[in-house]
């Protein structure tokens, strides 16, 4: 299957760069796959649309302040009074491996830097907040150590205290590059869900943006169960498909679990003919990826469940997946061509959903990540 066929036109002033005013004041548009009929609604709405008995899966990954911006030291100089050398920026991917200490720490990471021909092994960055231009007191410090996979480079962070502490004094978050603007106060707090609960993540799960605590607790008065997985997004968000067909592509891997808890609450919903509806791709993904097939005591069939443990995936849902866990999605509106937009197509129908997203066009609804949302049931 060609790339090409999950290609669309969006007029790039619908590329939300802002949040909504509130969180469940964005738009939703709501998809009734049995009908084909397509409904205009706002978030808040979701609750109309959600059944006693439903399970919700919700991604409760937290976005790290990953994006920082340092100077290059020169040779043989670790900080100083006097301004560094040249700007550089990183973008954390994934930590290889730690090295703790009483006082002082040290960390690994896989991280992209541009710009690139700036930065080879042995050199030396320092970080002293967001947009510094003196390395005098650094809260972090970077050496390169090697070169990484895809351009990247294998990075050692040196510092004092705390990691998380000192990335969340250097760090801004790591907005798409879609989103033509820098990391404000605001996106601290609204680039992540009301739910985040585990870091990890270099883009948040944005289907769950739109949820409010008091939405959430309205819908279990409802009756509706919440089961909460982590599956921490990686770099693969960020990079486009390259490849000319679909069957070529190959997905990055990122780490998942799923707690006993969870599982037993979706496993249970799954036993009783309820349904299971995923808030989000990576949600998706997450209990797609542990399901199992379990036969049932004393019947001839049996059901999918989903294994509890932690793992790490690579699964590319596209058309011609089955799905094995989840009924229905809350997903926002995803870019022509993406991985995301092909596993959305698989849970209902290539040609139907690129007719969603130009009915979505001509209402003007908003895209991506800080955009509005669809529900696919």
């Amino acid at each position: 299957m060609k790339i090409d066929a999950f290609d669309y036109h969006l007029p790039e002033h619908l590329i939300a760069q802002k949040p909504a005013d509130r969180r469940d004041g964005s738009r939703l548009l709501v998809v009734h796959r049995e009908t084909g009929e397509t409904e205009h609604k706002h978030f808040y709405d979701i609750l109309d649309y959600l059944n006693p008995g439903d399970c919700l899966v919700l991604n409760d990954s937290r976005v790290l302040p990953a994006r920082l911006y340092g100077r290059k030291m020169p040779k043989g100089q670790a900080s100083g009074t006097e301004p560094a050398g040249a700007r550089v920026e990183f973008l954390l991917i994934r930590r290889t491996r730690e090295e703790d200490a009483p006082e002082r720490g040290s960390e690994v990471w896989e991280t992209m830097v541009r710009p690139g021909r700036r930065l080879k092994p042995g050199d030396t960055v320092c970080f002293s907040g967001p947009g510094s231009e003196l390395a005098d007191q650094p809260l972090l410090r970077a050496e390169i150590l090697d070169f990484g996979e895809d351009g990247t480079r294998i990075v050692r962070f040196d510092y004092e205290g705390i990691f998380m502490e000192r990335l969340e004094q250097v760090g801004t978050m790591p907005l798409p590059p879609y989103i033509q603007r820098p990391g404000e106060d605001e996106d601290r707090e609204r680039y992540q869900t009301v739910y985040n609960r585990i870091e990890g993540s270099v883009a948040a799960p944005t289907a769950g943006l739109h949820f409010t605590k008091e939405l959430l607790a309205k819908a279990e008065e409802k009756g509706v169960e919440l089961a909460f997985v982590t599956l921490h997004v990686g770099i693969g968000t960020f990079r486009p498909v390259k490849s000319e067909t679909v069957e070529e592509h190959h997905m990055h891997f990122e780490e998942y679990t799923i707690s006993e808890e969870a599982a037993e609450i979706i496993n249970r919903a799954k036993r009783e003919g309820r349904r299971v509806i995923s808030v989000g791709t990576t949600s998706t993904r997450t209990v797609e990826s542990a399901a199992v097939f379990c036969q049932q005591d004393g019947a001839d069939a049996g059901c999918w469940q989903v294994k509890p443990g932690s793992a790490s995936t690579g699964i590319f849902i596209y058309p011609g997946y089955e799905f094995r866990i989840v009924d229905a999605l809350i997903t926002n509106f995803h870019l022509p061509k993406s991985t995301l937009l092909m596993l959305i197509s698989a849970l209902y129908d290539r040609e139907k959903i690129l007719e969603v997203y130009q009915e979505a066009i001509r209402e003007e609804y908003r895209f991506f990540s800080y955009g509005d949302a669809m529900f696919i049931e």
